[in-house]
């Protein structure tokens, strides 16, 4: 098989499918946008050879009857048709089949597994999300321990699946044999505890994999290119693959036909920080390593991924340590990003910023959405940039995100626009959320770049009013001024000199950051006296001096009241700068506004920084250099606190939106203002709305 590029979207469950597993419009332009945007390659996720048994999700692809054939050849179709290839990603989920477990069928394992280790999965979610992850209506979970006739059934199964696969015109066949998934689990020694032919040696737990391979290849013949997808390593698991195993395993599946490799890994599914170790990296080029090591033991081409830049790529395909480079994340984020790189313009690629939105949909068993590209799962809705019919004069008000989005749109669309900005940058929030997590700096880079390249007119340092709208001779203003973010009432001693609102906060970091405010900030004024009295520096040069050395003028005990995603990303932000941090609130669970997976990480790393996150805490009180509530268990506690930062309060904050409906102007809010929803929702509130104008 020839492709036109060595990018490849890496197979995705993403729940788009119709009920019922069959291939419809939604699944079908979601990959069809992916296809136009040049990838060479895409590989459609978890199709299921068995559905619905082995089910992993409720709108998954199913590829288990004749009857989903016509569905698959729409898809398969509508992608060539742009001079891509697809393959199918031929899947049973085994151990971690949800539908299964959800619709009362026994989970089929190579063995009843060992006692797992003290989990910390559920101590990370929220209320809404444990409900969505536990149905109390399923019956009780039944494991079946294949039998021979089971594992002849299943060969068969994925024998047949690739039969319709071929008769769909797929290109190709990729085999799921990783991630904890069925072929994965009898492969790895901590899954499979077998004494016959399909366990103990790798060679023995590596045999249903081989004979699937062989099945399939008889049934296709010599000529359809097939391969699978391997788990170079468990990541926590200390009896798990390793990458010794991985090695061995892929010489097997070459020797049993397979024309590829697609190197991934797995992890222990009890650790939350793990579910972004392995096949959704936090770490970039997590796996660059052991695709290399596969790639130099086998003679057929290897897939790589794992939050990998193409620069990185280009480098290492040049220098022969794989061969393919598989995107997921990057791709939701923009489907033209193969375009844009043949194209020379890779500045122009909308950058994903590893939020997790993606996964954490699926672990939710919603579908799959992205937090930058609110197109993406959309493609056949109103979402998309159709040129108007009636061009008008509109102002937006505020550069944040969701201003800058909603600008950038309707320029596209032939609007004349106006961006006001009060300050002297756009960015709003974004820019004190790039100094917490650096991924949103690309993020407000590309939207800085959209706007300056496309027509709309910028009005920096400057605070649109009434008059202002009215003497430009403005048809419709769209306000997305951000959140109201003051003190909030009921926190006694919140007045104090040494506690310090979100706001201030913010302020405080953006001046260490753009030195030039340093000076005129009257707040960084105040908190250089302040810091004084911690460092015993005297004068303000002294200050100046002391409080750069220290990066911040602040305490070294920081107490932060709210815990939701600023309050967290604040903690690790200044626990990494070396302050010994607390953070408290009344709220039952942490990291509300983080994404799922995103939060079972960020948690754990909390953690390893020392950082101390107390929640259900009552009667919160700020002191003389201390913090004290009533914990959960009824006991009265006080902590020490240099400093105080009271990361809540945010509120919407509609009044200049009123203003201008008062005055007879046609107005819209999106966005903070109209209640907190951060980046994310900033992004689709701003598509929402401009589609429809």
């Amino acid at each position: 098989m020839e492709v036109k590029n060595r990018m490849v979207v890496s197979a995705m469950g993403v729940n788009l499918a119709e009920p019922g597993g069959i291939c419809g419009e939604r699944i079908i332009s979601f990959h069809e946008r992916q296809a136009q945007g040049g990838v060479g390659l895409i590989v459609l996720g978890v199709t299921g050879v068995a559905w619905p048994h082995g089910g992993n999700m409720p709108r998954q692809v199913a590829i288990s009857d004749d009857r989903f054939i016509a569905g698959l050849k729409s898809l398969t179709s509508r992608v060539q048709q742009h001079g891509t290839k697809i393959a199918a990603q031929l899947h049973h989920a085994g151990l971690v089949a949800a539908q299964d477990a959800k619709e009362g069928r026994p989970l089929w394992v190579p063995s009843f597994p060992k006692p797992s280790q003290a989990s910390n999965l559920a101590s990370g979610m929220l209320e809404t999300e444990l409900m969505a992850f536990h149905d109390p209506d399923a019956p009780p979970p039944q494991l079946h321990v294949m039998t021979q006739e089971n594992i002849d059934l299943l060969v068969e199964h994925f024998a047949d699946a690739a039969g319709r696969a071929q008769q769909a015109g797929f290109d190709a066949i990729e085999i799921h044999g990783g991630h904890g998934y069925i072929i994965s689990e009898f492969i790895s020694p901590a899954m499979n505890n077998r004494q016959d032919k399909y366990g103990g040696s790798l060679e023995n737990r590596a045999r249903l994999l081989t004979e699937i391979l062989s099945a399939i290849r008889q049934r296709v013949g010599s000529n359809f290119p097939i391969w699978c997808k391997l788990d170079s390593i468990e990541y926590g698991k200390e009896d798990g693959i390793t990458l010794d195993d991985a090695k061995v395993t892929a010489q097997l599946a070459e020797q049993a036909g397979a024309n590829a490799i697609t190197v991934s890994s797995y992890h222990d599914p009890n650790r939350g920080a793990l579910h972004s170790e392995s096949n959704i990296p936090h770490v970039p080029n997590r796996m660059v390593t052991n695709a290399a090591a596969i790639k130099h033991v086998v003679s057929v081409p290897v897939i790589a991924s794992g939050r990998i830049e193409p620069e990185s790529a280009e480098q290492h395909i040049r220098e022969g340590n794989y061969d393919f480079l598989g995107m997921g994340r990057k791709i939701l984020a923009d489907p033209d990003l193969p375009n844009k790189i043949t194209s020379g313009v890779p500045d122009q690629i909308r950058p994903c910023v590893y939020c997790y939105c993606c996964v954490s949909q699926i672990y939710v068993l919603k579908p799959v959405k992205c937090a930058v590209n609110p197109e993406t799962a959309f493609e056949n809705t109103s979402r998309e940039l159709i040129t108007t019919d009636r061009p008008r004069h509109i102002a937006v008000i505020g550069g944040g995100p969701g201003g800058m989005e909603a600008a950038r749109r309707l320029s596209i669309r032939g609007f004349r626009v106006s961006l006001f900005e009060s300050g002297k940058r756009l960015g709003g929030t974004l820019q004190f959320a790039s100094i917490a997590y650096k991924p949103n700096e690309r993020l407000m880079d590309w939207l800085r770049l959209q706007i300056k390249n496309s027509d709309v007119e910028v009005n920096l340092n400057t605070t649109a009013t009434v008059e202002t709208i009215t003497r430009l001779n403005v048809e419709e203003v769209i306000v997305a001024t951000g959140a109201a973010r003051n003190m909030p009432t009921g926190i006694l001693g919140s007045d104090r000199d040494f506690v310090l609102s979100g706001e201030e906060m913010r302020a405080l970091v953006l001046a260490e950051q753009h030195p030039e405010l340093k000076r005129k900030t009257s707040l960084f004024t105040r908190l250089m006296v302040l810091a004084g009295s911690l460092t015993g520096a005297t004068g303000f040069p002294g200050l100046i001096r002391q409080a750069t050395r220290a990066w911040l003028p602040l305490g070294q005990k920081i107490t932060i009241i709210g815990n939701e995603l600023v309050g967290l990303e604040l903690a690790e932000f200044l626990a990494e700068r070396g302050r010994k941090v607390t953070v408290i609130d009344n709220a039952g669970r942490a990291g509300k506004g983080l994404y799922l997976v995103r939060r079972l990480r960020m948690l754990e790393e909390l953690d390893d920084l020392g950082v101390v996150v107390i929640n259900k805490a009552d009667e919160i009180s700020i002191n003389d250099q201390a913090v004290t509530y009533i914990s959960k268990k009824g006991e009265h506690s006080s902590i020490d606190a240099d400093h105080v930062i009271v990361a809540k309060g945010a509120t919407g904050n509609t009044s200049l939106a009123e203003a201008f409906k008062d005055a007879g102007i046609k107005t819209h809010v999106i966005g903070d203002c109209d209640g907190v929803s951060y980046i994310e929702g900033a992004m689709e509130a701003a598509a929402e709305l401009t589609a429809t104008l």
